[in-house]
């Protein structure tokens, strides 16, 4: 079940007017309907995932009291490695099984062994990456003593399986979102229009920015060997537009579905491709993530490695991003991808400027301007081509896509792009989040009319290209 769907139109039409109107404010009744609204929009796909998360959260909820309520440290660690055997163990078993066993086999295959070892047939619970780390975020914060264990299961298991955000986040911290949980909540009206309009704004992004884009981007990257150079440049800046705008599409969507239920959650993207270096971008980027493994990773290993010090800066980043890369799916790509990252920031690290933030002036002089631009437009290029990896299938892949580039650019052969057409869906993109990128939230103006003419165009906008519903490319990490 996906948003732009008609069964979870139909899911929410039935569970809005019941979760606001039928519970008459009744906090218990709110969050068990909530609970199982969400155990049913988990479900939707197949059933026999639930069984997953149900146990996870059974052992999450448990360890977290138990962490909680003994005084004795080795007990303590004790439930704290229970709670996160259960949740890494079961991320790795799920999603990584059969890539350690046909790594394992191909590497003994180079020196003439075969190895008789079978993958398995494995059914990955969708969403696990993220009710993973919303679990072991909560172990290790109830562990450091930076927030009480949650008592109540309903609460608990509802922040766990919130279904808004469990199939591609943004991944909530349980410091902030049990709370919400624990206090009455009452029907919004200004809560509720903001809400559907950042779902509309959502939608617009999903519907009619990536997929029109993925059509041009599926038959360049599938078809890479028979296009020309250019085209395939138009495919990576098509790309890159794509996932944005399909990723921060959902993370809308699921902001303005949590703010329709009374819920504020993380926000998870802030212009990113206005980034000036790639440190302003990834904190622009999948902020949830990001913030997720500066605090869980990078944090803790920056202090094991502080005596080595711009060095020992360099490794803590490498290895956040290798992991970053390795959440997002098991392929060599994407430790590739994550490698490269890790040394886009040498350069910050090396001149002192990685935890810099910039300083604002009154008035940008008209060089400064012209150095800013040139910094984004750079940062959008080394974060757009490291994507062709993010993209490809295989390693033998990207490079066969960037060999291509390469010998093209070296011929001096130039020719018109195919899919040239994408550059208006990304040029009305981008100067629409240019002119949004200062407002709290998503209006236009302050005039009531024009902001409805601008929700009327997007809305007719959504209608027209409104076809079979596309899944999102979030969903498979």
């Amino acid at each position: 079940m996906i948003f732009n769907s008609l069964e979870f139109l139909i899911f929410f039409i039935l569970l809005y007017p019941l979760y606001w109107f039928g519970t008459k404010n009744n906090l218990k009744l709110q969050n068990l309907l909530l609970l199982l609204g969400s155990y049913v929009f988990y479900a939707w796909s197949d059933w026999r995932l639930l069984s997953y998360l149900i146990a996870s959260s059974i052992i999450s909820f448990y360890a977290g009291i138990y962490i909680e309520k003994t005084t004795n440290p080795s007990h303590k660690q004790w439930f704290l490695t229970i709670g996160l055997v259960q949740g890494l163990g079961g991320l790795i078993f799920f999603k990584y099984f059969n890539f350690f066993i046909t790594s394992f086999k191909d590497a003994f295959h180079q020196i003439g062994i075969n190895l008789n070892i079978s993958t398995l047939n494995l059914l990955v619970p969708i969403g696990i990456s993220f009710f993973t780390f919303k679990t072991i975020s909560y172990l290790l914060d109830v562990n450091k003593g930076k927030m009480t264990a949650c008592k109540d299961w309903i609460s608990f298991f509802t922040y766990v399986g919130f279904f808004p955000t469990i199939l591609s986040g943004p991944i909530d911290r349980a410091k902030s979102f049990i709370p919400q949980l624990e206090k009455p909540r009452t029907f919004s009206y200004e809560k509720s229009i903001n809400g559907f309009k950042q779902i509309v704004w959502g939608l617009f992004k999903k519907v009619v920015i990536a997929d029109s884009l993925s059509v041009g981007v599926n038959d360049i990257f599938t078809n890479y060997p028979t296009f020309h150079f250019t085209s395939l440049i138009v495919g990576i800046i098509a790309y890159s537009f794509q996932l944005y705008a399909d990723f921060s599409g959902y993370s809308d969507m699921a902001i303005g579905f949590s703010r329709l239920l009374g819920f504020e959650v993380t926000p998870n993207f802030n212009y990113p491709f206005l980034g000036e270096n790639v440190a302003d971008f990834w904190r622009r980027w999948h902020i949830s993530l990001t913030s997720w493994l500066t605090e869980y990773v990078f944090t803790p290993l920056s202090i094991t490695f502080r005596d080595y010090d711009k060095l020992g800066v360099i490794l803590s980043i490498t290895i956040n991003f290798i992991i970053c890369g390795f959440w997002h799916g098991p392929n060599w790509t994407f430790i590739v991808w994550g490698v490269l990252h890790g040394l886009y920031f040498i350069p910050l690290i090396l001149s002192g400027s990685f935890n810099k933030k910039k300083k604002k002036v009154a008035k940008e002089t008209t060089s400064q301007w012209i150095v800013r631009h040139l910094k984004i437009v750079g940062t959008f290029s080394l974060i757009s081509l490291n994507l062709v990896l993010f993209r490809a299938n295989t390693i033998a892949e990207a490079f066969g896509y960037y060999k291509q580039i390469l010998v093209g650019l070296i011929s001096f052969h130039f020719e018109v792009p195919k899919y040239l057409s994408s550059f208006y869906f990304i040029l009305s993109f981008i100067l629409l989040e240019y002119y949004l990128r200062k407002k709290d939230e998503i209006t236009i103006l302050k005039s009531l009319w024009l902001n409805k003419v601008f929700y009327a165009i997007i809305g007719f906008f959504i209608v027209l290209y409104l076809g079979q519903a596309e899944s999102y490319i979030y969903f498979k990490f």
